[in-house]
């Protein structure tokens, strides 16, 4: 069974339409009642759908794809990848249902907990294929740790299951975990999959300007310690608030270069492409270099407890980064 790329976007762009759908009740219900269907419910179910039905449902594709193009040996069978997507879509809906139906009930955990063991069947997958590829692109090690961060992440969502499941809640470990779960989707699956992507449109290879293999290492520590951007609210010992701050710092002196050297040596692809999508490179680079600022700014302690302590402030950055930077770059891509 072959791997057909277009057809499984289209499920994707399907996806992402009720996940834009879902947003639009949300703020719907915030303006007028509507009564049939509770707010906290269909903001789960909103969340929840984004994240497995339309980003990690997109970036598996692409990254299937990836194996499909460089797979000049036809060394790998693709049909297991089939089977992984129709799994992931499978528990993508019946969250979608469920969550808006019952919240957190025995569905909407059972199918939750099913996706995360799809991911693990689809990282273990990709890294035992990628050994068949007979590739200098550079890609590779990116995707590696991007799915090295998706797996991680679980821990964060199993920890809250155990809280739940023990009824030992403590409202410092409930909202780190919760914060543990974000960041390593956001800061790790999603963005280090999403450079790999891009690295891999531009063909950079080992032996290309070093400054990527370099910018790769970095980001990929400085990611692991940045988490502790997300918990600077707890009193955290001032070595741990230090190294956070150095990470910090690092991630922005490393997209400042990298930023430079893909512009500086892509300015032939750059030039050839219509100018809305030239608009579109330029908005979602703003939004990227806002959001390492934002990053930064948070290491001060009253920025901080300001942005932390204030729920809407949370929401617009995470939005921040999965519609202007995420979303809009895999739109870009998939065009």
């Amino acid at each position: 069974m072959s791997f057909k790329t277009t057809f499984w976007i289209r499920f994707s762009i399907f996806n992402l339409m009720l996940v834009a759908l879902l947003g639009l009740l949300m703020r719907y219900k915030i303006l007028f009642e509507f009564p049939l269907l509770d707010q906290k419910s269909v903001q789960h179910s909103h969340s929840h759908f984004a994240f497995a039905g339309w980003v990690t449902h997109t970036l598996m594709t692409l990254l299937i794809s990836f194996l499909q193009k460089h797979d000049t040996l036809n060394k790998i069978a693709f049909k297991k990848y089939n089977l992984v997507l129709i799994g992931n879509l499978i528990c993508s809906y019946v969250m979608l249902i469920s969550f808006i139906m019952q919240g957190y009930g025995a569905i909407s955990i059972t199918f939750s907990t099913l996706s995360i063991f799809v991911s693990y069947w689809f990282s273990y997958s990709f890294f035992k294929d990628c050994k068949q590829l007979e590739t200098t692109s550079i890609a590779t090690k990116w995707f590696k740790a991007a799915l090295f961060f998706n797996v991680i992440s679980s821990l964060g969502t199993f920890a809250l299951a155990y809280m739940m499941a023990t009824k030992n809640i403590h409202q410092n470990e409930y909202l780190a975990s919760i914060y543990y779960y974000l960041h390593f989707q956001y800061n790790g699956w999603f963005f280090f999959a999403c450079m790999g992507l891009l690295l891999d449109y531009l063909k950079v290879t080992s032996n290309s300007n070093r400054i990527y293999s370099q910018s790769f290492a970095w980001l990929f520590w400085s990611c692991i310690a940045g988490y502790f951007l997300s918990t600077l609210w707890l009193d955290l010992p001032l070595l741990i608030y230090i190294l956070t701050a150095i990470s910090a710092i690092v991630q922005v002196v490393i997209w400042y270069l990298l930023f430079k050297t893909i512009f500086k040596e892509n300015k032939s692809i750059i030039v050839t492409l219509p100018n809305y999508l030239k608009y579109l490179i330029a908005f979602i680079s703003f939004a990227l270099s806002a959001k390492f600022l934002l990053q930064l700014g948070s290491t001060v302690p009253a920025i901080s407890k300001l942005a932390f302590g204030f729920r809407p402030i949370v929401i617009a950055y995470l939005h921040l980064i999965l519609l202007a930077i995420i979303s809009l770059f895999l739109l870009f891509y998939i065009y």
